[in-house]
């Protein structure tokens, strides 16, 4: 028996995101996004950067350049399971930018 995913709705920087996933993901998929409107909204707030598609493409980059910090680290602190999880969250972010 397959469990339906359920859908999470998500605040980032003021827009509503509606993201079907699994129950055990959500509470990392919050977390995750919440995070990222914080980055998001910071840099908004900052004036340096200009519009919403270049605030998301500067916020993934930083989030993208911190998992690279971490894979560089010795020992790895990194698990597959937390590689995974990123992974996936990357996955959601870029289908929402394409959605836009």
């Amino acid at each position: 028996m397959s469990v339906k995913p359920q859908t999470v709705l998500l605040t980032i920087m003021g827009k509503e995101y509606k993201i079907a996933c699994e129950s055990q993901e959500q509470e990392n998929l919050i977390r995750s996004a919440s995070e990222l409107d914080a980055q998001m909204c910071k840099m908004r707030d900052s004036g340096k950067v200009g519009n919403a598609e270049r605030i998301a493409v500067m916020a993934a980059l930083n989030l993208s350049h911190e998992l690279q910090t971490l894979k560089k680290q010795s020992p790895p602190v990194l698990s597959q399971g937390w590689k995974d999880c990123f992974d996936s969250m990357m996955g959601k972010i870029e289908n929402i930018l394409e959605k836009r």
